[in-house]
């Protein structure tokens, strides 16, 4: 920031000239403006940092200049000064977006300490702004890879649910996304300046998640030496997301549905009630209507939890989006690594589409990324795959005549065939839907169906 660039203004010759002087010895680009025009001229044909303005100036004065920047130019420093300063004349400056005032004589070292302090607080800013564009981007559909008509239909979801108040639920296996989804709600809601707080509901138990979430008051229990607030306090005016929702206790369900009532709660051991304005969104990878059916889960709870549901389908219901997946998750891990890997061999992809990837997107990354440590060659192959997905597709790949070596088209038709029939399943026999997940069109499947003997009864059920 030592060259940072620094207009004052006043019409006062003396005050310039001294002003401005101290100003480049100190390192900084200063510039001078004896009126509110001239001011205006150099702001709109030069960015500074800083400006330091009189109040008072013939023609216009110095509020007049201040406006002036706060709606142009909102990212430059202003600093007002005057030789006959009174309380009123600084609250009056602060409330319209001074950043500081001072009064004449200016003293050396005040100057200095306010412009230190006014390029710290841009330099914070600036890297605030820069944080969130990274968030935004990190955690944008942008980000979220998927071709596949069902995740299509999540993107979709998404656009329409994030700017609700409502609370919604994220249903899907393990390490199918939820959590970025959450985030990505978050980051295109009307929240996103605010807070977005996660909790793992199922990584505490009951009597440490209702601190967690409620806060506790000192004395509350051993070890309590202090008050503390809770998550759902730390998450007001943002988002808070509840992962793992099912393993709630019956007890702790209860308070919960208070909560997403009234949005009120008393932290553990307190009898103030808590009242804040957040917005829930909840995950779970068990099938919630069962759970209430077997007495596990509250059905009040469920009504009120599930009034907009974003479901997350399985990797294995989405073959078409393994391949970029795979090729996404293979770019980043070069780049963390230093590594230069050109791809994946057709045998290793073949293998990683037909296995059922119990883990899910998750999985997968893992997968990739032991891959790209492991990998002695410029392509992943099949021999960079653990054992257990060369174990579970070895039938797949394997000849239908016992396993001798055939010609590489025959061995390839069970692989293919398999992938077809479990492309059909994930998409109820729809051959359209089908087709576009396998990137070829209808008349293509219709020819691969005939030639296997794939029955539409067979691919439905």
């Amino acid at each position: 920031m030592a060259k940072a660039r620094i207009l004052v203004v006043d019409d006062d010759k003396i005050i310039l000239t001294s002003l401005s002087e101290l100003l480049r010895l100190e390192g900084y680009a200063a510039e001078t403006a004896p009126s509110f025009h001239e001011a205006s001229a150099q702001l709109a044909a030069s960015e500074f940092q800083i400006v330091i303005a009189d109040v008072s100036m013939p023609e216009v004065d110095g509020f007049e200049l201040l406006k002036l920047v706060r709606n142009r130019y909102p990212d430059t420093a202003v600093v007002m000064i005057t030789g006959y300063g009174s309380i009123e004349d600084a609250v009056e400056a602060i409330k319209r977006g001074a950043f500081d005032y001072l009064t004449k004589p200016i003293i050396d070292d005040e100057i200095r300490l306010v412009i230190q302090r006014a390029l710290a607080q841009q330099s914070l800013t600036a890297e605030n702004r820069s944080l969130r564009r990274q968030l935004d981007e990190r955690y944008s559909l942008d980000n979220v890879i998927g071709h596949d008509y069902q995740m299509l239909k999540v993107f979709d979801l998404v656009e329409a649910v994030a700017d609700t108040p409502s609370t919604v639920l994220l249903t899907g296996e393990s390490g199918t996304g939820k959590s970025l989804i959450a985030r990505a709600v978050h980051r295109r809601s009307n929240r996103r300046e605010g807070p977005f707080v996660e909790v793992a509901c199922g990584a505490l138990p009951e009597t440490l998640l209702e601190s967690e979430l409620f806060g506790h008051v000192r004395g509350a229990f051993t070890g309590a030496v202090g008050n503390k607030a809770g998550k759902f306090k730390q998450a007001d005016g943002g988002t808070i997301f509840l992962d793992e929702i099912s393993t709630a206790t019956p007890a702790f369900q209860v308070k919960l549905l208070r909560v997403l009532q009234d949005f009120e709660f008393e932290p553990v051991g307190g009898t103030k009630t808590e009242r804040v304005d957040v917005r829930c969104l909840l995950a779970t990878n068990r099938d919630l209507a069962e759970a209430v059916g077997r007495g596990e889960f509250r059905e009040d709870l469920y009504y009120r939890i599930n009034v907009l549901t974003i479901h997350l389908p399985p990797l294995r219901e989405r073959i078409g989006d393994t391949p970029l997946l795979a090729e996404h998750f293979l770019k980043k891990q070069c780049e963390r690594s230093g590594r230069n890997l050109l791809g994946f061999q057709d045998e290793a992809m073949r293998r990683m589409q037909v296995y059922s990837w119990p883990g899910n997107v998750r999985q997968l990354e893992n997968v990739v990324e032991r891959a790209v440590v492991l990998s002695k060659n410029h392509t992943i192959g099949l021999e960079d795959l653990p054992d257990e997905i060369q174990a579970e597709t070895e039938g797949a790949a394997r000849a239908v005549d016992g396993g001798r070596i055939v010609p590489l088209k025959q061995a390839l038709e069970e692989p293919e065939k398999q992938i077809i029939l479990r492309a059909l399943k994930a998409h109820h026999g729809s051959r359209q839907a089908t087709a576009r997940t396998l990137g070829i069109n209808r008349t293509t499947l219709y020819k691969k169906m005939k030639r296997y003997d794939i029955e539409m009864a067979e691919a439905a059920v």
